[in-house]
């Protein structure tokens, strides 16, 4: 697997099935500033992990954000054949 620039994260989320504990396929990224999310988007977008490319998108903001443009998340799909530990 080829080295891949992703940025700094402020967060990492790996949504898992609360009945099987495996991963469901998608998770979210946050980072620190919207230059570095670009470049991770831009870095990661059709990334392959474990024969699946990844497909990276912004997630929408929730209903609480205040709009900052501080806390930009990814919603990241193609995760499923993921491990969880």
């Amino acid at each position: 697997m080829d080295k891949v620039d992703f940025g700094a994260l402020r967060a990492v989320i790996l949504v898992i099935d609360r009945e099987t504990g495996k991963p469901k396929g998608y998770g979210f990224c946050e980072y620190k500033d919207e230059e570095t999310a670009l470049s991770a988007r831009r870095n990661l977008q059709g990334y392959e992990i474990n024969g699946r490319q990844l497909r990276v998108d912004f997630a929408e903001n929730d209903k609480n954000s205040n709009g900052n443009r501080e806390q930009l998340c990814f919603y990241v799909v193609s995760l499923s054949n993921l491990k969880s530990r």
